[in-house]
């Protein structure tokens, strides 16, 4: 494995030179300065399989050699490294994995054994290569996608941290295209908005989404399913009627359903949102406010909007264990939502120590990659008696 270092303090260049000896890393190149570095990646962007480079250089710092490595399409591993405010580290590493680089981590000087040892292990993993940019496609594919049944629902479970039991799951829609395969929401929801899709798609995803809670309904299995819904369907007045009747339809309760509100845009007209989300609780759907801390949601919201859940976005919470600031972030938000008396969630949980982590700090429900990626509805039931095995092992190794 061939490695690139990039610092201009000569005694870290020497000091990681040792450590990557000590770790069987012999073929490694140093330059002191990043603009070298990138005429040398320039010649060949794949030469190295690893760079570690440092933030605060002269001429061309770390994050100016960040944008430099995505515009060459760098796809080897890169570690930061820097002695600056760990927040500063935290947010370039941020900006990097934003650029879909290939970042195993950032570690703060002096580089210790111990840290350099635990970013290493992730180079042996498997890496997911991201597109540089997904395949968009035109409106009339996706009206012809809506009316021709393929789109599908896919369901990730939400489970009660002090019980462990499956409360429900949120609706996450994907589209089986006849020629690229499973295609997700993010090809294609942001153009559903543009072109006045959404509606369709709403009701698309809703109808078979609560047709669903009525089967599970019918099996002994009654689960709250979550939907998604749009700024832009918050604009017609009638949409809390469509809801209803949808509800009616599928011959479930009002309170199997929960509509997850995302304000990834501005409100177009904030008072028909408002209308249109007093009557939807009047009708006993519940709220939850999703993402919260990102996009548009904030205290406002909370304020103004009768929501019944609040969702804390996953960036306040996985690695909010080891992270002080997050951890600061996810407790004033828990500490909101119980004072107006909303449930929370935590999205984005994906290991055991987000999990341990949660249940300690008091919040109601998890969902992430730690408990289930989102899966078919026919793979729901068999999964929740594994899951009930899993849980008693969570426990029992608690104690």
């Amino acid at each position: 494995m061939k490695v690139l270092l990039v610092d201009d303090d000569h005694f870290a260049l020497k000091l990681l030179r040792r450590l990557l000896a000590n770790y069987g890393f012999d073929n490694v190149i140093a330059h002191q300065y990043a603009a070298d570095a990138v005429a040398l990646l320039e010649f060949d962007n794949q030469a190295f399989d690893l760079i570690l480079c440092d933030l605060q250089m002269p001429g061309m710092d770390g994050v100016e050699f960040i944008r430099q490595l995505v515009r060459i399409s760098y796809a080897g591993g890169l570690i930061l490294v820097s002695g600056e405010d760990t927040r500063i580290l935290q947010t370039a590493e941020k900006l990097s994995k934003a650029h879909r680089l290939n970042v195993l981590g950032a570690l703060k000087k002096p580089v210790s054994p111990e840290q350099l040892q635990q970013v290493l292990k992730n180079h042996h993993q498997p890496v997911v290569m991201w597109p540089a940019a997904g395949k968009t496609y035109a409106r009339e594919a996706l009206s012809q996608a809506i009316a021709g049944d393929e789109l599908v629902n896919y369901y990730q479970p939400k489970v009660d941290l002090a019980s462990g039991m499956v409360t429900g799951v949120e609706t996450l829609v994907r589209w089986r295209h006849p020629v690229d395969g499973l295609v997700y929401p993010d090809q294609f929801i942001g153009m559903a908005e543009e072109t006045g899709l959404i509606d369709d798609l709403t009701r698309s995803v809703l109808g078979g989404a609560l047709r669903q809670a009525r089967i599970w309904q019918d099996a002994g299995l009654h689960l709250c399913v979550a939907v998604n819904v749009s700024m832009d369907n918050l604009i017609s007045l009638e949409f809390p009627d469509l809801v209803a009747q949808a509800v009616r339809q599928a011959g479930v309760p009002p309170t199997s359903l929960l509509l997850e509100v995302t304000e990834s845009r501005l409100m177009k007209d904030p008072l028909a949102a408002l209308d249109i989300l007093t009557r939807l609780r009047l009708k006993h759907i519940s709220l939850s406010i999703d993402d919260f801390g990102t996009g548009h949601s904030s205290l406002a919201q909370l304020r103004d909007v009768p929501f019944d859940e609040l969702k804390v976005d996953r960036g306040f919470v996985h690695g909010a264990s080891r992270d002080p600031s997050l951890r600061a972030l996810f407790e004033a938000s828990l500490g909101m939502a119980r004072q107006l008396g909303m449930k929370t969630v935590a999205e984005g949980v994906e290991d055991r120590e987000d999990w341990d982590f949660l249940r300690v700090a008091g919040c109601d429900m998890a969902q992430g990659y730690f408990i289930a990626r989102p899966m078919p509805a026919a793979e729901l039931p068999g999964w929740i008696d594994d899951w009930g095995v899993r849980y008693r092992n969570l426990v029992t190794s608690e104690s």
